[in-house]
């Protein structure tokens, strides 16, 4: 009996088998194996770097170490790590063949050997054992004593060259701290390109050395001194990343005329008076920095000489700021209504044999590519600069589909079709508040394009946009995660890899853990919770909002006009996100009922309502001390008017009609209240 006792407690101590779906891996590998046994880890646990890696190593294995140590507690006896061979018999080896360049076309391959008493990371560069110790994180597991590594063989390489995040710095400033907690995620999930959207009619955010009134008229003082630039660009490389800043130009173009009305395209004719004139009768129209979210008219004039000396003294300034090899140049959205109002333009459209305002931006932008080309850059652009006559150096960013009119992904085929390198981003819009699995399905290579071998590898991977008309710095983390890590298996793991019910039980583990890199995701819910209860107990508010989601799209600013970029974004709606927690799990057992009306499933689906019946009640208590919960208490009133009545359906007490109870859930379906819409409707139908 005792020889069975101590094998038990050696089985508890070391751990029992891991099972492939038990790992939380994200993005999945591609390829896994599990073999018996652990590496268990200890206080000695050491590393050791050997081969010819960048220096970025040193500090990538630190914090390595630092995480690993945090998340475990057992006071590591290694504490920095400052040169190449330091520990010859520690029991991490990570070797690295070259220095990795941060780019494109990178060997970012690793191989993760985990033996019962050494762990080797194999890498072709330290940006490919930098992804390899990411995966060491995700693969450790737990028992109730001691923290292990199953033995294992993990090969894998990503799938895209180009995995990216653009954050949108114009519309809401995001502090250097927002933009550095966002890098260590994406370097968490092995996305390798960050976006940084630094102009937009709503502002300049660049210091400007030479061109001081783009920062004194045109960014409310919110900008990045070119330090901080510096900083940030030293702080993305040393975690693989590839910095891409945008310029959006010509269009969008309010923030630059407001410093530069000179180079606009608006004309004013005079009437009289003693205002100044030019030869033609017009003046200088005056700009100022939008407040609104939209589309707006103000536009750079391409006729305008002036215009090309001004972006040029701002590329030499700009540019080496950034040392990677592409620059976005923006080019979207560009109604061209300036262009068409100004003769002088007119004329020069004729003069140049340009038929429409889309041949006219062509031009426009190919008088920036030697610009770019001058200091290294690789121009990109939005899909609207795709015509016949640009550039095939420009790379075409695809972001429109059927929400705009178009055919989600036509100008992606269109592009690799006419031998252009292309980036997607319809479909990975995560401003716009869809669902994760939307994101999960949506795949850059487009299916039945009949695309050949060449133009499949002119498609280099995929973006998550982040606009931020309604984010602010305490809400983007949870608007950017942790979809982001959903989007990010996408652009690297196997194209099969699509199992949704797999990647949600990883991500719940993942969201959890990228929490360590200081991202606000989970937390600053809580925040919010407490601005709206008046500092009162949140949990009747959590528990409304498991069943509330944003509204989808843009219908939450109606008409551009109802959230400015200085009203508040700390309401119920910033507080939720999608893919609500309890709708989810709803659902679950409103599927397991329809198909087995057992009383163990039926006492599943009463316990929601019983529990959303008592939230309606809490709720209205609870606002008799907090004005910002009146909002909510409408919708709360409708689940709870459905909730009673469906308990009555279920126990066969209900007395209304058919068409009346189908009356009382279609309530549910209101986008009317707090710019939240109750998630469970859908679930609540399936019921009827």
């Amino acid at each position: 009996m005792k020889y069975l006792f101590v094998l038990l407690l050696a089985g508890v101590t070391v751990g029992a088998q891991v099972k492939k779906e038990q790992l939380n891996l994200m993005p999945w590998p591609q390829s896994v194996v599990l073999n018996d046994g652990n590496f268990t880890l200890t206080k000695n646990f050491k590393v050791n770097i050997t081969g010819n890696p960048n220096s970025r190593i040193f500090g990538g294995v630190t914090r390595f170490l630092r995480r690993l140590d945090n998340r475990t507690g057992i006071f590591f006896e290694q504490g920095f790590i400052a040169k190449l061979n330091e520990v010859p018999n520690a029991e991490l080896q990570i070797n690295c063949t070259k220095a990795g360049k941060i780019g494109l076309y990178e060997d970012e391959s690793y191989h993760l050997d985990i033996k019962s008493n050494k762990i080797t990371i194999n890498a072709s560069s330290d940006l490919g054992a930098l992804h390899g110790l990411e995966t060491l994180l995700q693969i450790l597991q737990n028992n109730s004593t001691s923290f292990y590594f199953p033995v294992s063989q993990i090969s894998d390489f990503p799938r895209f060259t180009w995995r990216g995040l653009m954050i949108d710095a114009s519309r809401h400033f995001q502090p250097v701290d927002v933009i550095k907690r966002n890098l260590d995620g994406l370097a968490a999930m092995k996305m390798n390109v960050f976006h940084w959207h630094l102009v937009d009619d709503q502002g300049w955010r660049i210091e400007m050395k030479k061109h001081k009134k783009l920062i004194e008229l045109a960014s409310d003082g919110l900008y990045y001194t070119q330090e901080e630039i510096k900083n940030i660009v030293k702080y993305a490389e040393e975690r693989g990343i590839l910095i891409v800043p945008e310029i959006d130009v010509p269009g969008h173009g309010s923030a630059i005329l407001t410093a530069y009305p000179e180079i606009g395209s608006k004309v004013i004719t005079l009437t009289g008076g003693t205002s100044e004139k030019n030869s033609k009768g017009t003046a200088i129209a005056s700009y100022g920095i939008e407040r609104n979210a939209g589309i707006f008219t103000p536009t750079l004039d391409p006729s305008n000489p002036k215009t090309y000396l001004l972006l040029s003294e701002i590329f030499d300034e700009v540019c080496p700021l950034f040392p990677g090899a592409y620059f976005h140049i923006g080019g979207d959205e560009n109604e061209g209504k300036d262009w068409d109002g100004n003769p002088k333009i007119q004329e020069f459209k004729k003069k140049h044999n340009l038929k429409t305002n889309h041949e006219l931006q062509t031009y426009f932008t190919m008088q920036l590519v030697p610009m770019l080309k001058k200091h290294g850059k690789q121009l990109m652009g939005w899909e609207e600069i795709l015509t016949k006559d640009l550039s095939k150096e420009a790379i075409i960013h695809s972001w429109r589909g059927p929400n705009e009119g178009v055919v989600a992904g036509k100008s992606l085929v269109d592009a690799v079709k006419k031998g252009y390198k292309t980036v997607l981003s319809n479909g990975f819009y995560i401003d716009l508040m869809y669902p994760i699995a939307s994101h999960y399905l949506n795949d850059p290579m487009p299916k039945g394009a009949n695309l050949s071998t060449e133009e499949k590898a002119m498609i280099l991977g995929g973006e998550a946009t982040m606009w931020t008309e309604l984010v602010t710095p305490l809400t983007i983390d949870s608007r950017l995660w942790p979809r982001t890590a959903a989007i990010a298996e996408r652009l690297w793991s196997a194209e099969e890899v699509t199992d949704i019910a797999s990647m949600r039980r990883r991500l719940e583990t993942v969201s959890f853990r990228l929490e360590e890199l200081g991202l606000t995701h989970i937390r600053n819910k809580a925040v919010i919770l407490r601005n709206i209860s008046n500092n009162q107990d949140i949990k009747v508010l959590e528990e409304f909002s498991n069943v509330c989601e944003p509204l989808k799209g843009y219908t939450r600013n109606k008409d551009g006009t109802e959230y400015q970029m200085y009203s508040p974004l700390t309401l119920f709606a910033d507080a939720c996100t999608p893919d609500a927690k309890d709708a989810l799990a709803f659902d679950v057992v409103v599927t397991q009922y329809l198909a087995n009306k057992s009383a163990a499933n039926k006492a599943k689906v009463t316990s929601f309502f019983n529990k959303w019946i008592t939230v309606y009640k809490d709720l209205t208590a609870l606002g008799a001390n907090a004005p910002l919960v009146e909002p909510i208490l409408p919708l709360s009133k409708k689940l709870n008017d459905a909730s009673q009545e469906l308990l009555l359906v279920l126990d066969n007490k209900s007395t209304l009609k058919s068409e009346d109870l189908k009356k009382l859930i279609e309530q549910c379906n209101t986008k009317d209240h707090a710019d939240v819409e109750l998630s469970v409707y859908e679930s609540l139908k399936k019921l009827l």
